[in-house]
């Protein structure tokens, strides 16, 4: 699978980086949390991460004044298994480079994405960028199978926790995951197992080939 950088202007569509945002405090911040032992961890809200001054940075400058959660995705990965997006966008800062796969909202298809249409995009460690709301992303994927990954992902307060209590009126009620997550999965993958709404056709992508 080709890997792209988000500097490429196959990038565009999907996101954009951000300029002039010190991250390295966060990143060193990041770097303070123990990995996991193996897979991947995700907690959408961290307070050693939210205490750096790059917090209220992003709080006001990316997102306008709108509350923010700052939290981590971290471990090991080289797979695609599920495709999510929100209601606004996601900025993303690495304590280390990263890969992410990613598609858009306009390639689904009666509630199926094609997995042949995910590209995947290179982010250099310290570098923020923003991925757009209409774009289809997950987990990210490591670059070096010793270190793993791990990436800041800052969203509007209160996303990707308890999912609300919703009667479902068709439409995209039945991708509806979590708080502010709608969730297209892998039929391999383990979501798919956990309940998760199958709408990925295709390969289950691994880009341990490409690395």
């Amino acid at each position: 699978m080709k890997i792209y950088s988000v500097t490429d202007a196959a990038f565009r569509p999907y996101g954009k980086i951000l300029e002039g945002y010190d991250t390295a405090p966060l990143c060193a911040a990041m770097r303070s949390i123990p990995m996991p032992e193996q897979g991947t961890a995700y907690e959408p809200s961290i307070p050693v991460l939210e205490e750096c001054a790059l917090y209220g940075v992003l709080q006001n400058n990316a997102y306008g004044g709108m509350p923010i959660q700052l939290g981590l995705c971290w471990g090991y990965n080289t797979r695609l298994n599920c495709l999510e997006y929100h209601r606004d966008s996601e900025v993303n800062v690495g304590a280390r480079d990263f890969i992410l796969l990613l598609g858009k909202q306009d390639e689904i298809e009666n509630g199926v994405l094609d997995t042949e249409k995910v590209k995947a995009f290179r982010v250099p460690a310290g570098m923020a960028v923003e991925v757009y709301a209409t774009t289809l992303h997950y987990a990210p994927c490591h670059t070096n199978a010793a270190e793993g990954f791990c990436t800041a992902v800052v969203l509007p307060r209160g996303t990707n926790t308890e999912k609300p209590s919703v009667v479902q009126r068709g439409g995209e009620d039945a991708l509806l995951w979590a708080r502010n997550k709608w969730l297209l999965a892998h039929a391999a993958s383990d979501e798919a197992a956990q309940g998760a709404y199958v709408g990925l056709a295709g390969e289950n992508i691994d880009i341990s080939d490409s690395l």
